[in-house]
């Protein structure tokens, strides 16, 4: 993407950057709260928080890439709504990191299945151990009742199969019922619209997906995706599977 991204280094700055984005019809505010790598930067907590009171202020929501503990404290002292991804780089999540996060009430997208990606160069025992941490970031958020939506950051990455993610919510210690919230009610309470949408019910809108076999046996399931239907409309099936003669 050939965008520049708006930086900040104040609450004024960030007040000023969040309000000409929500101006121009943006859906929610999202803050790079905390480089990936080399130099590592961390956004201060007055901007989280200017930018966050922006956003909520218009009724938008705020989400924040933490990186690491810093950009994760900051973005949820700052009033962050969504952390998105876990932090494997900055170990486990302990008890005060945790009891902020839950005071907070911050949801939580995983993105597990990223960590593979970006580690994909690296030796394969490395890149477990990465991703172990993360998975154990995940069951400690959910011992602690967490809400928790689902997400893969697709469209940064090229692949585009969800499976590995619904297996590693699985190691985490989620069970269908949990992922299936994850895709369904939790981010429409989320995203205020469990009026409408989340549910099978009489007057919400029909958005539907038809499974080839049972989640609860094997979460895999969940991406044996056989038709899709968008406000009752079928947007999506399938081809038919081909058996040999």
């Amino acid at each position: 993407m050939h965008v520049k991204l708006p930086e900040v280094a104040s609450a004024t700055d960030a007040r000023e950057a969040a309000r000409a984005l929500l101006d121009a019809g943006v859906d929610g505010i999202k803050l790079y709260a905390q480089t990936w790598a080399s130099p590592i930067v961390v956004m201060p907590p007055d901007a989280v928080r200017g930018a966050a009171e922006e956003a909520h202020r218009r009724g938008k929501l705020v989400f924040a890439h933490p990186s690491n503990r810093d950009g994760l404290l900051n973005a949820v002292r700052g009033g962050v709504d969504v952390l998105v991804h876990t932090t494997p780089q900055m170990g486990p999540w302990n008890e005060a990191v945790l009891g902020e996060m839950t005071a907070a009430r911050v949801t939580l997208i995983p993105t597990l299945k990223l960590w593979r990606y970006e580690l994909r160069h690296d030796r394969e025992s490395v890149r477990d151990q990465f991703v172990g941490v993360a998975v154990d970031q995940l069951r400690a958020w959910r011992e602690r009742n967490g809400a928790v939506l689902f997400g893969t950051d697709v469209g940064y990455m090229n692949d585009y199969d969800p499976t590995d993610e619904y297996v590693l919510m699985s190691e985490a210690g989620m069970n269908s019922r949990d992922i299936l919230a994850s895709l369904t009610t939790a981010p429409a309470a989320r995203f205020g619209a469990s009026s409408r949408a989340g549910r099978v019910a009489a007057g919400l809108d029909a958005d539907l997906v038809v499974l080839a076999a049972d989640p609860a046996a094997d979460v895999r399931a969940f991406a044996a995706v056989r038709h899709t239907i968008r406000e009752g409309r079928v947007i999506y099936s399938a081809p038919p599977l081909l058996r040999a003669r």
